[in-house]
This record gives C-alpha cells, structure tokens and sequence, in this order.
C-alpha cells in the first residue's frame, strides 16, 4: 500500500509538472492577445460604471497657496469641507503664482473687468546719486498725483495716492518677486526712473535681483503679471555715452527688458531716454504724457488695451538665447474676415519683405486667387447689341466678400467699401529707430509720421510687379458706391492710429518717436489702386491740407482728365514703368484699349504743370522686363514730360507672384550696382540731350537713386528735400489754384548723407540683421570683378 502510494504521488508530481509546462508554453504562445482583451474588458467596465454612476454637484477648489481666500457661500464652504482638510494636511513650499498674461480680447476680458472693479495705485521707482534724479522724481510725484486726482474726478476710475520709492531703500523681495499686498486691494502700476552709471550702483543690484528672479526655477516666469503695466524712462549723459549700443541709458533699457520679462510683456509705454546736458526735460515730457493717457485707460478698463505684446525681438532673448526673428511686427488686426487666426503660419508678406513666399493654402493651391483677366470696359458692340438694364450700384469691397478677407488677411483696415490704410513697414523700422525710407532721404519725410492710404482701391492695371497679389479690384470707370470724402478722412486717420498705438509694446520703439508718430505730418497717396480715380480726390486731399498734412500722391497714367483736374498736391508722382508701347502692355498690363495715348496725353500734362506742382517720375526697373536697352526710350519721355525729378528705383521681390501670372524671381530683382549703372547711363543720354538734370540723391537700402532738375540745385548744392511749413502757408495765403511755383516752397540743402555717393542711411538710425545685431551698411555702386 505504501509502495502504491508513493507511485501515486510520483505520478501526481510528473502530471502536474507536464501541465505546468503546458500553461507555461500557453501563455507565452498567446500572452499579447490575452493582454490585449483584459485591458478591453476592464475599459468596458469602467466605461459602464462610469456612465451609470450617480454624480454629485461640481465642487470648487479652493486655491492651495493662496494667502487671502476669497469669501466663499455656507453651502459651498460646506461642501468642500473635506477638500479643504487635505489643504491643510498638505506640506510644500509657497510657490508665487505668474504665467503669461491672457489676451483680453480673447478670453472675454475676465480679468480686466476684475482689475477696473479695483483701484489703481502708481508706484514710482527711482535711484540717484547725484540727487538730479531724486529732484526730478519728486517733482514728477507732485504733478502726477494732481494728474490722478483730475482724472479720478473725471472718469469712473478710481486710483489711490501714488507712492515714491527709492531703491535704495527698499527690499526688493517686496516688490519684484511678487505685488505688494495693500487693504484696499489695489492693482499697481509700476514706473521707473532710472540714470545709467558706469560704476557699482543701486541699479545693479536691482539689475541682479530682475535677473535671478527670472530665472530662479521656483518661480513662475511671470511672477508680476498681475500688474497692470509698467514704464520705464532712462536718464543719460550722450557726451559719456556717444550712442546706446555704448552706454547710454543701457540700465533703463536692462530694466525694460527684464520688466518685460517678470510682468509677460506688460509694456505700458516704450522706453523713455533724455540726455541730462540737452533734450531730457522735453523727452521727460512726452514720456510723461503719454504714460498718464494710458494710466487713466487702464484705470477705467483695467488692461492697457489692443496691441502687441513686446518680446520676440533679440532685445528681450536671454543672453544665451540665439533668436530668429526680422524684426517685422504682426499686429492683432492681422487676421482673417471671421476673427480667427489664418490656419497658415503667418499672414501676407509686406512689400519690403524681401525674398519670402507665398505661403499655399490648405488644399495646395496658391493661397492667393488666380488675376482676371484684362477685359475692356471703354467699348462696347454697337451691332446686336441688346437693351441695356439699369446698372445695379454696389460696393467696391463689401465687407462678405474674398477681396475684404483677403485684404484684411494682409493687414490693411478698410474704411468704408472703397478705401483703405496700411501701416507701412517703415514707419515700424522709423519707430524703432532702424532706418527710414528713401522718402525720408530724398525729401525729408518722417516715415514715423507718414500714413500709407488709398480713397480707392480699385487700379485699372494689373501690373506684374504688383505685391498685392491680385487681391485687389480692377476697372476702367467708376461704377461702385461712393463714400464722402470727410468720412474717409475721419476712418484712416482713425484706423492709423489704432496701429501705431499697437506698437506701443514693441521692443526698440523709441518714447520720442512714438510720440511723435500720433500726430500725421504726411500722407502717402500710394498704397494700392488708383487714387486719382476717386470722384472727389480734390476735396480729399483739401481736407489732408486743412489739417497741414502733407501729400504724396501716385498715379499710373491712366486718367488724363482727373490728372488735369488736380489741384493742389505736395508731390505728384506718375509712375513710369516703361519706355514704349509693347514694353508697358507686358508689365503694367492696362486694362483700357488706348492705354498708350493716355499715358502719352498724361506726360503731357505733367510737362504743363511743372511750374505748378513738384513732378515726379517713378521708373521701376524689373529685370528682364524694362532695363535693357531701354535708357533712350526713357530719355525721350522724360524730354517729353520735364518732371523736376526722376526717381529710379529697383522693383521688390515679395514673392513668386504667381497670382499675377507674372513668374517673376529673384532674378527679374535688380542689384544697386545694376540701378546705378542704368542711372549713369540715363544721366548721360539726358546730358546729351542738354536737359539739365543730374543724379542727386540716393537710397541704397530700398535700391532708389534721384536725378533732379538743375533747377533745384542752387549754388551747387541740391535742395532736394520740401519746406513743408511754406507750402501750407502759400495754400493758406493763395488758395489750391494759386500762383506759386516748386522753388518757392524748396527747402534746405539735402543733407550730406542723403547725397549720391554717400547711401542715403539715416544717421540717427542703426541697421541690424535678423537676430537685432549691429550690422555696416555696404554699398556696391559698381559690377563686381
């Protein structure tokens, strides 16, 4: 029995060791299929519990950190009762509450109606050490504070006493790693007051104290953006310091950007600098007011209103940082006609934008539309021809159709259903103090204070070279609605100005010229379409002179009786964009038949008027097109017309231009030293022909070069650039049809710099490249070897 029993268990053990072998060689044939249905069992489950379950009111946590709990109802005290026990039990570090700020405009301004429940309270920061700083500081603290009590009595917002602060007197962890905290609950504004100095002072600490906080990792990276906004004004010595890439308000503008940093971008006002032996008092002022304007916006709505954030631009990367960004500003305007963004990665490219594409839209065609094609309106056919309905008036760009999106979709703002205003990529480079375009250097014209406009923007050309892409409407007569021209004049200059304060927090922008900047001292006629073909661009251009705006109008050579009808214009430029009959129709490509005669009959009467109004001719020189052996052709029009300038200026690449049906490249893009090498030669024929003009002016940057008439060269020396302060005193004393003529209105030499042979850059400016880095500025005037 025992001998039995043992083979029963030897057996038992031999079985269950065969079995165990087989499950094992299971399990490993059919483990991922056995996984793979358990995990979808139990998602099944829980999925079925999940939707069968009862479920409870929602309950509100409470923040965990928060020193101050905001007050709370009996029933939902109660209910989070227990989340709030393990509030308690937990253990950790305070950990400062930041993050970038939200935009108001997107998230229903939350937050910037809770700020406007709140007072405002101004905290002004300064250091000295010669005490010049700390006098200036207390007078400014006197006036403001007046200032606020005004404002306070005046509008609905409510602001507290505001406060001075020494730097060197405070504690830094009280202010810069978090608000301070007050009994009313006010919302602060920070200013600061900042000298530079070349030896170990207060601002350094403060400068390292900014610094480590940034990039302490225990602190959010926007621990301050609770503040409402933040200016910074920066005192100087330019003796000491010859520019600003050497010193001179270098700690003002560290503070900016650190500031920048801490508060997500909250710049209140761009960076004020005054030089302590010359222009301070008169920079304090414009720094001042303009400050206080948005402290009294903010007051009333709680955030510093629409625009753009400021960073982005190296000025404001970390040090170790490698930044690839232009320098180029997308404003907030800048979106498509339903309010949302473009699915494509940025907008249309500006015409100075030199060398990107077009980007494709979604579905891989060009995102741009496909030109019409050239129809003529001028004839019709007199056989057959049915009985004509009553035309149908409708509106140039209605704000539910594609030309609209597409316009808006580039930046421009549409007044009305024909008109339109673009703030121009030179007035952002001017504001920031990297350069000013050829009008500036030819004529004297500030880009900063220049609006780029159109009353219509409709073109009866379809030009090649056009950076509009075709987005804009085409037509031989005036057929859509018409808008007055008052109410045009109010919405451009409305809408300009909304841009330029969107540049507000823009790294760079200078506070002087910012300043300056709202108030238009010209307007460019040029922006896209014809505006001459607007019915009442007379009383237009009255109201730009009413207000001493000067005018800058461009035409194509079109519309010889509105070009006659013309009063009176600052500059009026006629774009001559080739030198014969064949060569035009393939680069403007015109739309009416007898193109060619008006553009003869439109020299014509510019050679009538060149006693009456500054004449221009635009030659835009396009490569492949235009250039070639066409320097007589061009001689022989400018002894027809007698502008009292010629403008030559080579065509600009903004992409493939592939709406246009053009093809153009880079290759059809001329180089300075190929512009100026037709420009000598123009020089010479026009010498031959003993027509007496000669090359002035240059702007190597934007490839422009001026030949002038002699009869703006006096004494030897060019005068170029335009008294604008006489002109509107001789249209006050004589009226638009007055007799007056250029020279009486030219004004002084044209500076040294602007001459030909010296690149026409403004010195006050700086060029940089992509990244915001200093660069020189060479200019190649002859073919390279």
């Amino acid at each position: 029995m025992e001998m039995e029993s043992g083979y029963r268990v030897q057996l038992e053990a031999v079985v269950a060791g065969h079995n165990t072998r087989d499950l094992v060689e299971l399990w490993h044939a059919h483990r991922t299929p056995i996984i793979l249905c358990s995990l979808l069992l139990l998602a099944g489950l829980r999925l079925f519990l999940h939707t069968t379950e009862e479920r409870g009111p929602l309950v509100a946590l409470p923040k965990i950190y928060s020193e101050e709990q905001p007050e709370r109802s009996e029933k939902t005290t109660r209910e989070a009762q227990p989340v709030a026990e393990t509030e308690k039990k937990s253990a950790g570090p305070r950990r400062i509450k930041g993050g970038l700020t939200r935009k108001p405009s997107q998230e229903g301004r939350t937050a910037a109606t809770d700020s406007a429940d709140r007072p405002s309270k101004v905290l002004v920061f300064f250091s000295s050490v010669t005490t010049k700083t700390e006098k200036i500081a207390h007078d400014y603290i006197k006036a403001l504070e007046t200032f606020l009590d005004l404002t306070a009595n005046d509008t609905r917002g409510k602001f507290l006493k505001p406060e001075l602060l020494d730097l060197a007197e405070i504690d830094f962890e009280d202010y810069f790693v978090s608000p301070p905290k007050s009994a009313e609950g006010a919302a602060y504004f920070y200013l600061f007051l900042i000298p530079s100095y070349n030896i170990d002072t207060i601002n350094d600490t403060l400068l390292q104290h900014l610094q480590e906080t940034h990039h302490d990792f225990r602190i959010d990276t926007a621990p301050l953006s609770s503040l409402v906004g933040y200016s910074v004004f920066g005192f100087g010595d330019k003796e000491g310091w010859p520019n600003e890439d050497e010193g001179f308000c270098f700690q003002a503008r560290d503070v900016d950007k650190w500031m920048s940093k801490l508060t997500g971008r909250k710049r209140a006002y761009p960076v004020g600098m005054g030089d302590m032996k010359s222009n301070h008092v008169e920079r304090f002022a414009e720094w001042t007011m303009g400050v206080q304007e948005i402290i009294a916006q903010a007051g009333c709505t709680g955030f510093l209103g629409e625009g753009v954030p400021g960073s982005g631009d190296a000025v404001e990367s970390d040090d170790e940082d490698a930044e690839d960004d232009d320098g180029e500003v997308i404003l907030d305007d800048e979106e498509s006609s339903d309010g949302k963004k473009s699915n494509n990665s940025k907008p249309l490219d500006d015409v100075e934008d030199l060398g990107k594409m077009i980007r494709p839209s979604q579905d891989g065609t060009d995102g741009a539309r496909k030109a019409p094609l050239a129809v003529d309106f001028t004839t019709y056919p007199a056989a057959g021809r049915r009985k004509a309905q009553a035309a149908i008036v409708k509106e140039m760009v209605a704000k539910n159709s594609p030309t609209y999106a597409a316009l808006t979709k580039q930046g421009y703002s549409i007044v009305g259903s024909h008109s339109g205003v673009k703030i121009c990529r030179w007035t952002k480079s001017a504001l920031r103090g990297r350069g000013s375009c050829y009008k500036y250097s030819l004529y004297g014209i500030n880009s900063h204070q220049c609006m780029e406009t159109t009353p219509s923007l409709s073109c009866s050309n379809k030009c090649v070279f056009c950076w509009r892409h075709g987005t804009n409407p085409v037509g031989t007569t005036w057929r859509w609605v018409v808008d007055p021209p008052d109410m045009i004049f109010d919405g451009v200059k409305e809408n300009h100005y909304k841009k330029i304060k969107m540049m507000r927090g823009v790294p760079g922008v200078r506070a002087e010229r910012y300043a300056e900047a709202l108030k238009i001292r010209h307007c460019a006629l040029s922006l896209v379409g014809e505006p001459i073909f607007y019915p009442y661009i007379n009383e237009f251009l009255a109201l730009l002179h009413g207000e001493r705006i000067s005018s800058f109008l461009v035409c194509n050579a079109q519309h010889p009786d509105q070009l006659a009808a013309l009063k009176a214009v600052t500059q009026l430029y006629v774009s001559i964009d080739a030198s014969n009959r064949d060569s035009l129709r393939k680069i403007d490509r015109p739309l009416h038949r007898d193109f060619w005669e008006r553009f003869l009959r439109c020299l014509d009467i510019l050679r009538e008027k060149r006693f009456r109004h500054r004449t221009v001719y635009r030659l835009t020189l396009v490569k492949g097109f235009n250039v070639e052996d066409e320097v007589e052709g061009y001689a022989q029009l400018i002894e027809r017309g007698l502008p009292c300038f010629v403008e030559v200026k080579g065509v600009t690449y903004c992409g493939t231009a592939t709406s246009s049906n053009a093809g153009l490249s880079m290759s059809n893009v001329p180089f300075y030293w190929e512009v100026c090498e037709f420009v000598r030669a123009l020089d010479r024929r026009l010498q031959d022909k003993g027509l007496g003009y000669g090359i002035a002016a240059e702007h190597a940057h934007s490839c422009c070069v001026l030949l002038a008439s002699n009869r703006f060269n006096v004494d030897g020396r060019w005068h170029t650039h335009i008294d604008y302060q006489k002109f509107f005193e001789l249209l006050e004393e004589r009226g638009p049809d007055g007799d007056w003529t250029p020279e009486d209105y030219m004004g002084p030499p044209t500076p040294e710099w602007a001459l030909w042979g010296n690149g026409g850059f403004d010195p006050r400016d700086e060029r940089v490249d992509r990244k915001g880095r200093k660069m020189e500025a060479i200019v190649a005037r002859e073919a390279p070897e």
